[in-house]
């Protein structure tokens, strides 16, 4: 029977009902604008009535030079409030917490005109090189994250998460990879890490201390010259220091290709590690806040285990619960069962093209989506 997946997890005065944790993945059902759908809050609701713990939102773009592709929701104006707060109160209504994960794309944004990062860089096939970011920018960048978080505390999120992964701005900045800077924020890796703790602060001062702030970063981007596992591991402690409610882990940039990508093709075995292990073995020995491990959990005894051994205090899951999105409930209540997915990459066709959110793989699904 499930014993410590089943059990809370307090996270600065959050308290989720089990360790299970749906990580931030973009669904592509946000409006033009960029604000909350009928469609968008019935995938947050039923993921709440599946008996998740914690939701985390897909990223929301913070100002909207930082906007990372179509359909993508926004955080970026007061018009988002009213929307966000009718889905806060469907998935509450089930009793699962909902974060809202705020974003940045950077270098790596939709419009490549106005893209800026730490330094130049390209970001895809066929586009310039994005702009290195005024110390102008910079502080407008800081400013927009302190003003999206305080927008989510009036629309009643449980918390936010600032995504510091992936290959986004914050993760550029921290990435040596990218960053080649030679002022404060470049160089070093407590000046590359700069960036993060300026939002951190200003986030910390807009909601006050009470409120969960959690961050998503990256083990290590698994590319030359990147976020290495030493920078991070270092980094998570001085964000703790810094007034950081909990760390997701996880890794990769696109750079890093396939098979080391943070949505990497990899299927994970039975009775295997999971995909940054070690990494969270080691940092979760010099962490007092709560650490959530996303990538490469098929199943509730691979959950269970690293609970367990204390390697995580949360577990994530993403492709998964598109594969499967009551595959958690059934984990609760004893089955064992692992996860069909695969780790294809197949449910992201339907995401980028606007056709939602659902495993191809799946029949039932395809044809209750295709239109």
């Amino acid at each position: 029977m499930p014993n410590r997946i089943s059990t809370p997890l307090a996270i600065n005065g959050m308290t989720l009902r089990n360790r299970f944790v749906r990580s931030a993945t973009h669904e592509g059902l946000a409006s033009r604008e960029g604000v909350y759908t009928p469609e968008l809050a019935a995938v947050y609701e039923r993921l709440g009535r599946a008996g998740l713990g914690l939701v985390v939102t897909g990223h929301a773009f913070v100002s909207p030079e930082g906007r990372a592709g179509r359909n993508q929701a926004a955080a970026d104006s007061d018009g988002c409030i009213g929307p966000w707060h009718e889905t806060v109160d469907r998935v509450h209504a089930s009793g699962t917490k909902i974060v809202l994960q705020l974003a940045h794309a950077g270098g790596a944004a939709a419009d490549a005109a106005s893209a800026v990062g730490p330094s130049p860089f390209v970001s895809g096939r066929n586009r310039p090189p994005c702009r290195e970011a005024s110390a102008g920018e910079i502080a407008h960048i800081v400013r927009s994250f302190a003003e999206a978080a305080l927008r989510a505390k009036r629309a009643g999120f449980d918390g936010v998460q600032l995504h510091a992964a992936h290959g986004y701005l914050i993760s550029q900045f921290l990435s040596g990879f990218y960053n080649h800077r030679s002022d404060a924020y470049g160089g070093t890796p407590e000046n590359r890490a700069r960036l993060l703790l300026e939002i951190l602060g200003a986030v910390r001062t807009e909601v006050g201390r009470d409120y969960p702030v959690l961050a998503k970063i990256n083990c290590e981007d698994f590319a030359p010259g990147g976020f290495s596992a030493a920078e991070c591991i270092r980094l998570c402690r001085e964000l703790e220091r810094h007034g950081l409610d909990a760390v997701e882990l996880s890794g990769g940039i696109p750079e890093a290709g396939p098979l080391l990508s943070p949505v990497r093709t990899v299927d994970p075995q039975p009775d295997g590690p999971v995909y940054y292990e070690e990494c969270a073995r080691e940092l979760r020995r010099g962490l007092s806040i709560p650490l959530l491990l996303v990538g490469g959990v098929r199943d509730a005894a691979a959950a269970e285990r690293l609970l367990a051994e204390e390697i995580c205090d949360g577990v994530s899951l993403s492709r998964p619960l598109i594969r499967d999105p009551e595959i958690v409930r059934r984990w609760l209540a004893g089955e064992t069962a692992r996860s069909t997915c695969v780790s294809c990459n197949g449910c992201f066709r339907p995401i980028l093209t606007g056709r939602g959110l659902f495993c191809p793989r799946d029949q039932r699904g395809a044809r209750n989506h295709d239109s």
